[in-house]
């Protein structure tokens, strides 16, 4: 968990530090730190949906954690969809991405948006609250999955 936040906490760091275009040096590294980065969010989503879902016991702590850690790993992908992005064949990126950019941009701010409700949410220590929060943040990555990842 720890390892986790770190690397977080430095990605965070770094994409807030250069501007999107100079942050990679080939198309290639964008990739993979979008995916590296949906990657993590993903991990701690799940983490959370497990315990909404009554698979795993609610522990409001590693919920805190990993909603926490959610809300910052949705701030970063985005600065991965950059030119030449789109075609690297590892990528499940529908190419509206690219050519619906407003579209991509409102779904990753609506995400933003809410992840920052479930962070608010875990800190409650509230089972319910969390539920609420995390069903209308899986409602938003679902959204933009169906628009814009293949399957």
């Amino acid at each position: 968990m720890k390892a986790f936040v770190c690397i977080a906490a430095a990605a965070s760091l770094f994409a807030w530090a250069a501007p999107a275009s100079a942050q990679f040096a080939k198309p290639e590294d964008a990739v993979k730190y979008r995916q590296s980065a949906l990657s993590v969010m993903g991990t701690h989503f799940g983490r959370l949906g497990a315990m909404v879902n009554g698979k795993v016991p609610f522990d409001a702590k590693v919920a805190a954690d990993s909603a926490e850690l959610v809300a910052t790993m949705a701030k970063l992908p985005w600065a991965g969809f950059g030119p030449g992005t789109d075609k690297d064949s590892r990528s499940k990126a529908m190419s509206e991405v690219w050519t619906e950019q407003a579209k991509f941009k409102a779904g990753s701010d609506k995400l933003a948006a809410e992840s920052v409700k479930l962070a608010a949410a875990g800190k409650t220590g509230n089972l319910d609250a969390l539920k609420t929060a995390f069903g209308a943040t899986a409602e938003t990555c679902k959204a933009c999955h169906d628009a814009f990842r293949n399957k």
